[in-house]
């Protein structure tokens, strides 16, 4: 496949680039990642093959996930291009509405990003096609992830995305494929332990046996402005891998795990799942919005600069971190308030309202109730 050679300007903080300003001064940055799930949820993304579809046959859907999340709190609006790469529209016998596919998502996010005075990110992710034995691959992948962040480029992203990965080699490709375009990457590696019984994400490898700290300290300098972990990790148990890369490293982290209570015993979400469920039986193990409030509050004080959700989150997952970092996102106005319901509120707030009369307060007993 030929690997065609185009140039394109670097972007500085110096060039207005919000989202170098913004790494720059040391601002928190949210980021709300996790279209996948959510879209699938909604009916309009299909387990297995996970191809980004909608935002050509239902842009509708994919503009108001970006509209909740942006009100809820997240700084960037990430296009959905997750998997839409040519390995997966091969996948479905649709390679020729890859290029249509791509720039619809990037437009619908441009226009939202334009819209609400947030940040438009282009994003790759794992291709499926990477092996570490097999260079042959490699032209491959480089070549996928060319043509999107070119069409990234194109589009007006302001940085993008590289995330996912689980092999180094692979996130190296992405790396190179970004910075040729001139944008700012954001790298991040997910620890899998996949269902094979290597448990390599509790040794901190990634599946090519580099070891995560060594893999993040490598992307920032091969020029990554922020390096981190996503995916496969709940908030409790991706904080482990992330006070351990936050001891040995100086640059900007991130950090964007998934939506569900992951356990010291079954760390990432894939080995939660019954066999032949993978992913469709997570519904019982979502996280609270507390689990995330808590996750935000602990990335803050870790120093932890790039805070966002990842597969199963919703928009109250990103609400949540935006609070717990001192923000007031708009969707904030409609924040849990249980002092002015009639069973498990406050007397004196409903009182004051004149609304005491049928309140049910001793029905609430004493496991429920607001807090005083």
């Amino acid at each position: 496949m030929p690997i065609m050679s185009r140039s394109f300007a670097v972007a500085s903080p110096g060039q207005g680039n919000r989202f170098l300003e913004k790494i720059a001064s040391g601002e928190t940055v949210v980021c709300a990642e996790g279209y996948l799930f959510e879209l699938e949820r909604r009916g309009y993304v299909q387990i297995g093959p996970f191809v980004p579809e909608a935002s050509l046959k239902h842009p509708e859907a994919v503009r108001g996930l970006h509209m909740e999340f942006v009100r809820a709190g997240s700084d960037i609006v990430e296009a959905f291009t997750y998997y839409a790469n040519r390995a997966k529209l091969r996948l479905l016998g649709k390679e020729d509405i890859l290029e249509p596919l791509n720039r619809a998502a990037l437009r619908i996010a441009k226009e939202v990003a334009d819209e609400t005075g947030t940040i438009m990110a282009g994003n790759v992710c794992n291709t499926t096609s990477y092996s570490p034995s097999m260079p042959s691959t490699w032209d491959e992948v480089r070549f996928q992830f060319r043509e999107q962040c070119e069409w990234a480029a194109e589009e007006g992203a302001e940085l993008i995305i590289g995330e996912t990965f689980d092999h180094f080699g692979e996130a190296q490709i992405a790396l190179e494929e970004i910075k040729r375009v001139g944008l700012p990457p954001v790298i991040t590696f997910a620890l899998a332990n996949w269902t094979d019984g290597s448990k390599k994400g509790d040794k901190m490898l990634l599946q090519d046996d580099v070891g995560i700290i060594d893999a993040c300290q490598r992307m920032h300098d091969g020029g990554a402005t922020v390096v981190g972990l996503n995916c496969h990790h709940g908030p409790q148990t991706i904080m482990t891998p992330l006070t351990e890369l936050r001891k040995f490293t100086t640059f900007p982290l991130a950090a964007l795990p998934v939506g569900y209570r992951c356990t010291d015993t079954h760390p990432t979400m894939q080995e939660m799942s019954m066999a032949g469920m993978t992913y469709t039986d997570l519904d019982p193990h979502t996280c609270t919005r507390y689990d995330f409030d808590k996750f935000g509050r602990d990335c803050k004080q870790l120093g932890v600069q790039y805070i966002g959700t990842c597969c199963g989150c919703a928009p109250h997952h990103v609400r949540a971190i935006a609070m717990a970092i001192g923000r007031q996102p708009p969707a904030a106005a409609n924040a849990p308030d249980l002092t002015k319901h009639f069973v498990f509120g406050n007397e004196e707030v409903l009182d004051a309202a004149g609304n005491l009369q049928g309140t049910q307060f001793s029905k609430a007993g004493s496991m429920c109730g607001a807090s005083n």
